[in-house]
């Protein structure tokens, strides 16, 4: 426990918010997206200015605090909030500027996507990033960020122009290709290992304000056959098409027959970046090749369509994820990814499976932090629950079918890591990749400040206090 004088003194320095366990506020401003994560901060600071931002560094660090960061507060993995430490919220910093002329945005680091979409959208411009819009931009653009639009544009870390980072030693650095560059490198794809983003500036692709866009149902029992086509089909595409696959119970769409609802379905949407004419044209063997349930497809308004999906993973719920990036997808690990389709231990479960490829695949592996670009697929496995009583049964489900697919892997994505620890964040890495990490690190932070994510550990390693009690995803 912290004297309550030097609290004060602290809480005086802050333009934001110190909120205590006691304080009305605590429980909602602890709260994050992931509902397996009840955890208690010491403090928790609500900054609204980057000097907020340095203070609280530093006096977590004077005081030995352990820090997490929270800004869309999104993480499967939980680490936006701690026990028995300091929780710095970004969350009150959501500006949004966009330079028409330059046809960039500056985003604030507690920005949400959707905040992204709404201004640049003001303009017909986009940034390259996620899917779901109340996911936080930080988390998201420091993994590495891939969305409807990447194949065309790239990811967020291709279009990262500069980064203000807050550091360990409570210093404020700009992070570009200029100025600190290896701190650059970092920054794309490291995660929140070097320092605290405050602010982002992001090249924005001229998208329009509303794309040809849809969803189209298939029949679960057609899986396979669909999923051979689309494995092929998908790879002759051009970039400005981006196609996914949604293995789930179908949920209530008013496009869907009553009786399918409930029922395992394929869900294939898709972006065309381009005329409807030759999006149509792209979209007919798709149509074509089985029988749908049922399609919703048409022009759409980009932040519509950005918002479409959040309905299904709204706040609260229990969530835990397995990962792979997929060297192709092959015949034995279709029948898999079937196989534990069918026995989902619920409803709110999915397997998504985004093609990647595009763009993102012609830029060198060891020119950003983000080193896994050739890889044709992703394959997530997405467990979604309500009770704590089933954990044990969703947790099996998912580390089976991640163990049973493991042979089809080449990798992960950072951003869908749920467990915790160097092993696994070093399998979102080349060996490259994540050797030049650690000199980061090292230079960085290296008395492991920042250690409350897929944590890239500095040399000589220092021994962390323990974070994670109460809450942890077992």
């Amino acid at each position: 426990m912290l004297d309550a004088t030097i609290i004060e003194e602290f809480k005086a320095s802050l333009r934001g918010e110190l909120i205590q366990p006691t304080e009305e506020g605590y429980d909602d401003a602890r709260k994050v997206w992931n509902g397996m994560f009840d955890r208690n901060p010491l403090i928790i600071v609500r900054c609204v200015s980057t000097s907020d931002v340095i203070n609280a560094v530093n006096f977590a660090r004077d005081k030995t605090l352990p820090i997490s960061v929270k800004g869309g507060g999104h993480s499967v993995a939980g680490t936006a909030v701690c026990d028995d430490g300091m929780m710095i919220d970004l969350s009150l910093m959501r500006r949004v500027n966009v330079d028409k002329l330059n046809r960039t945005a500056r985003v604030d680091g507690g920005a949400l996507l959707g905040d992204v979409d709404h201004e640049t959208q003001l303009h017909g411009l986009a940034v390259s990033a996620g899917i779901v819009s109340h996911t936080g931009v930080g988390g998201l653009a420091l993994g590495g960020g891939f969305g409807w639009i990447s194949r065309k544009y790239g990811l967020s870390v291709d279009n990262l122009i500069s980064a203000e980072v807050v550091t360990a030693d409570g210093r404020l650095v700009t992070a570009s290709v200029e100025e600190n560059p290896d701190l650059f490198w970092g920054v794309r794809g490291g995660g929140g290992n070097f320092g605290i983003v405050t602010s982002f500036e992001f090249k924005c692709a001229e998208i329009g304000t509303e794309v040809y866009s849809g969803l189209i149902v298939k029949k679960f029992e057609d899986a396979k056959k669909y999923m051979q086509f689309h494995r092929e089909y998908l790879r002759k595409l051009p970039d400005e098409m981006t196609v996914w696959m949604v293995v789930r119970h179908a949920p209530p769409l008013p496009f869907l027959p009553k009786d399918v609802h409930g029922k395992m379905i394929v869900v294939v949407p898709f972006v065309w970046l381009g005329g409807q004419p030759d999006g149509e044209k792209l979209l007919k063997p798709i149509r074509e090749i089985t029988e749908p349930h049922g399609e919703a497809i048409g022009m759409n308004s980009w932040v519509g369509w950005q918002s479409g999906f959040d309905g299904l993973v709204d706040h609260g719920a229990r969530n835990y994820w397995k990962s792979h990036h997929l060297e192709e997808l092959s015949d034995g690990c279709i029948d898999k990814i079937i196989e534990f389709a069918g026995k989902m231990p619920t409803d709110e479960c999915e397997v998504f499976i985004p093609h990647m490829e595009g763009a993102p695949s012609r830029v060198p592996e060891n020119e950003t932090a983000f080193a896994h670009r050739k890889t044709p697929f992703v394959l997530n496995m997405h467990t979604r629950w309500r009770n704590g009583s089933d954990d044990e049964r969703c947790l099996a489900w998912a580390r089976d079918f991640h163990s049973s697919t493991q042979k089809f892997a080449q990798g992960v994505y950072v951003n869908f890591i749920s467990d915790m620890g160097e092993d696994r964040a070093k399998e979102a890495y080349t060996f490259e990749v994540w050797n030049r990490l650690v000199e980061v690190k090292n230079k960085w932070d290296p008395n492991n400040l920042f250690r409350l994510n897929q944590n890239i550990k500095p040399t000589p390693q220092q021994e962390a206090q323990p974070l994670l009690k109460s809450g942890s995803a077992r």
